[in-house]
């Protein structure tokens, strides 16, 4: 079984998460530096969302946005959720396919930061929201 049983319980955690990212713009300057849009497109349950790099602040968009993207990433969301809790390596899940892209993948380097700051903050956020 999943374990986001619905696109709005996703979007409500990642909006606690990125919003707890978003309190510490000295740690994720080099995305928001980087001049970069990545698109995160999620299944089961089936969700999306767009990080803008081009400017501080982070700003992140929930739902299907139109436009281009530098760089998609594709993935189950309890994939996402593994990484985050530090039960999956993410690199792995580049390497064995989990994770698919679309773009120059040499860019998602610029998202360093930001998922280690996401990585941090998820644990948290999922105690608050009574979903460990």
């Amino acid at each position: 079984m999943p374990f986001y049983q619905t696109e709005e319980q996703l979007y409500d955690v990642l909006a606690s998460v990125f919003e707890r990212v978003r309190q510490k713009p000295e740690y994720i300057e080099t995305f928001t530096k980087s001049n970069l849009v990545i698109r995160m497109r999620f299944h089961a349950p089936s969700a999306e969302i767009l990080l803008d790099g081009r400017q501080p602040p982070l700003e992140v968009f929930y739902g299907n946005r139109p436009g281009r993207a530098d760089l998609e990433l594709t993935m189950q969301a309890d994939d996402l959720h593994k990484i985050w809790l530090g039960n999956k390596r993410l690199r792995e899940a580049f390497f064995n396919g989990e994770i698919k892209t679309k773009g120059n993948i040499m860019r998602a380097t610029k998202l360093t930061d930001l998922f280690r700051e996401a990585e941090r903050a998820y644990p948290q956020v999922l105690a608050e929201k009574g979903l460990q």
